[in-house]
């Protein structure tokens, strides 16, 4: 009888920089909507004040990082969220929950750290599985042009707690 892989996620080391760096950059190189600079917005993000290592996590199979997400400090209107990005997954693990696991256990941390919600900028058909809504329906506007549908929000709590406006992203966008 074969054994599944546990995942074990847990927060980045910096001795976890280098691999965590290919993931991304792998597991992004066929992404249809991809600028390939993923990579090199985690290493902004990290040396920006909006960096949270709370929720800089990584997901280890037998001691191997097999995915990655970062959540970092936004404004929607004059109120600090999070956004998620980026998310990555090996791309032989992929389609295994590992993203999903993820996305929760970064849920989790922001709801304890006192955020609102998330924001995210994605495959709808993915994101509302964790939670994520259309950001519009909720006032929220992203500061560039994006389909409406892939601009997202994932409220944490009371839906009416959740702040409006145009959302302000980190410096280490580039936007």
């Amino acid at each position: 009888m074969q054994q599944e892989n546990i995942i074990i996620i847990r927060q980045e080391r910096t001795e976890d920089f280098a691999e965590i760096r290919e993931l991304i950059k792998t597991s992004f190189a066929s992404a249809a909507h991809s600028d390939g600079d993923e990579h090199r917005l985690v290493d902004r993000i990290r040396s920006s004040t909006e960096y949270i290592p709370e929720l800089a996590l990584v997901a280890l199979s037998d001691g191997c990082p097999v995915g990655y997400i970062l959540f970092s400090i936004i404004s929607i209107g004059e109120v600090e969220a999070v956004a998620l990005a980026p998310l990555a997954v090996k791309n032989a693990m992929q389609r295994k929950g590992i993203g999903k696991l993820l996305i929760e256990r970064g849920h989790a941390i922001a709801r304890r750290l006192g955020y609102p919600c998330s924001v995210v900028l994605g495959y709808p058909e993915y994101y509302s599985q964790s939670g994520y809504l259309r950001a519009s329906d909720f006032n929220i506007t992203p500061p560039f042009e994006v389909p409406d549908e892939c601009f997202m929000v994932c409220p944490f709590d009371k839906r009416d707690k959740i702040p409006q406006g145009v959302v302000r992203y980190s410096k280490a966008f580039g936007l």
